[in-house]
C-alpha cells in the first residue's frame, strides 16, 4: 500500500492502483487529476476536512466514489451522497476495507460544542484518528497517522497517544495550522516517542509517500 500526505490532514491511499481519499479539506491544496477512487472518507464536519469543491472534484473524475462520513457529516454535506457510519462498523469497498472508532471530536474548550469524528482503520494496517486520541483497543496498529497540531491538542497530549498505540510505522498529519519550525518541533517529539517504542518514523512533507 503507498500512502501520499497531502497538506493539513489529507491523505491519499493506493493498493493495486486504487484510490482511497481520507478528509480533503479546506487547508489542503486542490486535489487534481485523481482518478480510479474507491471511497472518500470523512472523519468529521469541521471544514478543514472536507469541502464541497475538494469532493466535487474528486467524484468528477471518480464518479462511482462512496463517500463515508459519521451522521452529522452526512447532515452537514448538501448536495452530495454520504453513507453514514457509526463506531465499530466495518465497510468493505473494492479493495478497502474500513472500520470506524470512536465517535467524538477532542475537547477544543468547553464552551465550544463537540462534533461527531470517527477514526479510521484501513485494511487493519493504517489508523488515522481524526481529530481524537481514540485508541482502538485490541488492535495492533502497523502505521499511524498522528496529528501533529490543532487547536485541540496540545504536544504532550500526542506523544502519549502515539506511545500508548506504539506503532510499527508513524508519521505526522493535521499540521496545517503549525508553522515550519513548529512543524519540526512536533515531528521531532512524535519521532523521539516512536523510535523509543521500537517503531520508525517517517518525516513526510506534503506530496511525500511511503510505502507499506
Amino acid at each position: 500500500m503507498r500512502i501520499t500526505k497531502h497538506e493539513h490532514a489529507a491523505l491519499v491511499l493506493e493498493e493495486g492502483g486504487r484510490r482511497l481519499v481520507v478528509d480533503p479539506g479546506g487547508l489542503t491544496n486542490p486535489l487534481l487529476g485523481l482518478q480510479q477512487v474507491d471511497a472518500v472518507v470523512i472523519t468529521h464536519e469541521h471544514a478543514d476536512h472536507w469541502t464541497a469543491d475538494q469532493l466535487k472534484r474528486i467524484l468528477d473524475g471518480s464518479r462511482d466514489a462512496v463517500v463515508l462520513g459519521p451522521p452529522a457529516v452526512a447532515r452537514a454535506v448538501e448536495g452530495f451522497e454520504v453513507r453514514a457510519v457509526s463506531p465499530s462498523e466495518q465497510v468493505e469497498i473494492g479493495p478497502w476495507r474500513l472500520r470506524f472508532f470512536g465517535g467524538n471530536h477532542a475537547i477544543i474548550h468547553p464552551t465550544i460544542p463537540a462534533v461527531e469524528n470517527l477514526g479510521v482503520l484501513v485494511n487493519d494496517r493504517v489508523y488515522y484518528p481524526g481529530d481524537s486520541f481514540h485508541i482502538p483497543i485490541g488492535i495492533e496498529v502497523d502505521t499511524l497517522a498522528a496529528p501533529a497540531g490543532a487547536p485541540w491538542l496540545k504536544i504532550s497530549e500526542a506523544m502519549d497517544f502515539v506511545g500508548q498505540i506504539s506503532p510499527k510505522r508513524a508519521f505526522g498529519t493535521h499540521d496545517g495550522v503549525l508553522s515550519q519550525a513548529g512543524r519540526g518541533i512536533a515531528f521531532d517529539r512524535l519521532k523521539a516517542v516512536t523510535e523509543a517504542r521500537g517503531g520508525e518514523w517517517f518525516a513526510l512533507e506534503a506530496g511525500d509517500s511511503v510505502d507499506i
